[in-house]
Parts: structure tokens; C-alpha cells; sequence
């Protein structure tokens, strides 16, 4: 086989129907726009405009809010620390800040912070230090005898 014998399954590849090209062509005369009217102009976007009537989006009550200075955690679950602890990519004998988590690739950035969770099975005796954790989290590090330290009490709720 070569280069100037290679093609597309037959039906693979339908061609453009090329519209206002004569009467005999079926999309001939107006081009399939139908007569005078704002559609058949060029230039016209109306997304959204149902003709004067009150549109639809309008209608609708406002509903949320989005909170200006919200933050944004990275998650970390105590699972995933576990098996890199376990792997060797994070020391378990030195404090495991935000910092050693980034720098391991277990999170690719702190953003506002990073936030461990209870997810997986935790048995490491660690001494983990982060911006906020859950409940179970705390609870999870503390029976398996490490501490977990939440260094900004009000990002931990």
C-alpha cells in the first residue's frame, strides 16, 4: 500500500451541502433562509430573544450566590498519604507539612490550603500539619498514635 492509495471508507466522508448555488441545486434562490425577515440577514445572532416577550432566563426567579472570598482547598485523603508514606515518597519519621505533600506530588498546589479527609485506610504513626481536616480525619490520625495539627482553625469548619 501507498501513500496515493490510501482513502476513506466509502460514506465516511459526506460533503458539504454548498448553499444559494442555482435552482438545481435544492438550496438555491434564498439558500434555505426562507423570506426577508431578520434570520435571513447576515450578521445576526439572537440567543436567547423570544421576540419581545419576556425571555425565559428573565422569567425565572434568581436563585444561590456565589460567596466573593470563598476558599479553596487541595484534598488530600488519609488513604493516599498512607500509600506514599509507604512507597517512600513522603517521610513518615519528619512532620508531613503542606509543603512535603506538594513537593512529593501527592498535591499539585495548596491553593488555599490543603485539606485532609478520612478516605482509605490510615495506620501510620505521622505527625501531619495542615491548613484543616475533617473530623474523622483528626480521629483517624489520632488512633493510629500520630497527631494531626490544624495550623487555621477557621478554614478547618
Amino acid at each position: 500500500m501507498k501513500l496515493h492509495e490510501l482513502s476513506d471508507n466509502p460514506g465516511a466522508a459526506k460533503k458539504r451541502m454548498r448553499i444559494g448555488r442555482g435552482p438545481g441545486s435544492g438550496k438555491g434562490k434564498m439558500g434555505g433562509r426562507g423570506i426577508k425577515g431578520q434570520k435571513s440577514r447576515s450578521g445576526v445572532a439572537i440567543n436567547g430573544y423570544e421576540g419581545g416577550q419576556m425571555p425565559l432566563y428573565q422569567r425565572l426567579p434568581k436563585r444561590g450566590f456565589n460567596k466573593p472570598n470563598r476558599k479553596a482547598f487541595a484534598v488530600v485523603n488519609l488513604g493516599l498519604i498512607q500509600k506514599f508514606v509507604e512507597a517512600g515518597k513522603l517521610d513518615g519519621a519528619a512532620a508531613i507539612t503542606e509543603d512535603a505533600l506538594v513537593a512529593s506530588g501527592l498535591v499539585r498546589r495548596k491553593l488555599d490550603g490543603i485539606r485532609v479527609l478520612a478516605k482509605g485506610d490510615f495506620s501510620a504513626k505521622l505527625n501531619i500539619e495542615v491548613t484543616g481536616a475533617s473530623k474523622s480525619a483528626v480521629e483517624a490520625v489520632e488512633k493510629a498514635g500520630g497527631s494531626l495539627k490544624v495550623t487555621n482553625a477557621a478554614a478547618a469548619e
